[in-house]
């Protein structure tokens, strides 16, 4: 039990650091997890001897330590596509002037698996390679969960909630069901504002060697755009659905 609560603590400790941002002082920690001082040091001796924080003299507090990109990094490579299908999502960049990405289940998230975009196309803020998304509310999430039906939809939802974020989130699960079955019906995701104000998107479910959905491709735009290039971007993200099923996508 000693060991666990240790390591809870050490992780509680990070997390302060990471909240703070560089220069947090022990005292400052101990303040906000409401622990002794001279566990905080301790905790921060090992943490830093590990490479998982750095002490800054300069600001004479502690920053994270690089071990963390190198965490983040590895998780990163592991749900990152095969370079064909990367190669198919920077030709959408490229041929529909929009940021494209691609969502992959991962056990009981839907985890960002790949992005291709640009200063003059951002994916929605947010999406970032390697990280879970909310996938209620982006298309290409959606395209995945209109795979999963019954328990699962239920187990999955159940662990990622229906927070509504944005000004159009389908925050209920009647409404989310409604929806699915549309995106099952038409085979295609669509989202207007329902994971950022101002941004938009559509999606198609990408389909394994038996029929099942294993990944979601999808463009990120602006508001303004998707309503101009609807049908554009509709018939790019459907190619390139097509394509990618003929892939090993991971």
């Amino acid at each position: 039990m000693a060991a666990a609560s240790s390591v809870t603590r050490a992780l509680r400790i990070m997390e302060a650091v990471a909240a703070a941002g560089d220069g947090i002082t022990p005292k400052a920690i101990a303040r906000r997890l409401g622990c002794p001082l001279p566990t905080v040091y301790r905790a921060l001796g090992t943490l830093v001897e590990q490479g998982y924080l750095v002490r800054l003299h300069e600001v004479r507090g502690y920053g994270l330590g690089y071990r963390v990109a190198e965490l983040q990094h590895s998780l990163a490579e592991q749900v990152r596509p095969p370079a064909a299908v990367r190669t198919v999502l920077h030709e959408v960049h490229l041929e529909l002037g929009a940021a494209a990405y691609l969502v992959a289940r991962r056990d009981a998230d839907v985890v960002v698996a790949h992005v291709d975009d640009c200063p003059e196309h951002p994916l929605a803020p947010g999406l970032r390679a390697g990280e879970p998304t909310a996938p209620h509310a982006t298309a290409a999430g959606k395209a995945v969960l209109s795979g999963l039906r019954g328990p699962r939809l239920t187990e999955l939802l159940g662990r990622v909630g229906l927070p509504a974020l944005a000004p159009h989130t389908v925050a209920d699960r009647r409404g989310l069901d409604r929806e699915l079955r549309r995106v099952r019906a038409e085979g295609v995701a669509v989202e207007v504002e329902e994971y950022a104000a101002g941004v938009a998107g559509l999606a198609v479910p990408v389909l394994g060697p038996d029929g099942e959905v294993v990944a979601g491709l999808g463009v990120s735009v602006s508001r303004a755009d998707f309503a101009a290039r609807r049908w554009e971007l509709e018939r790019g993200v459907r190619r390139a659905g097509s394509r990618v099923a003929a892939l090993p996508v991971g």
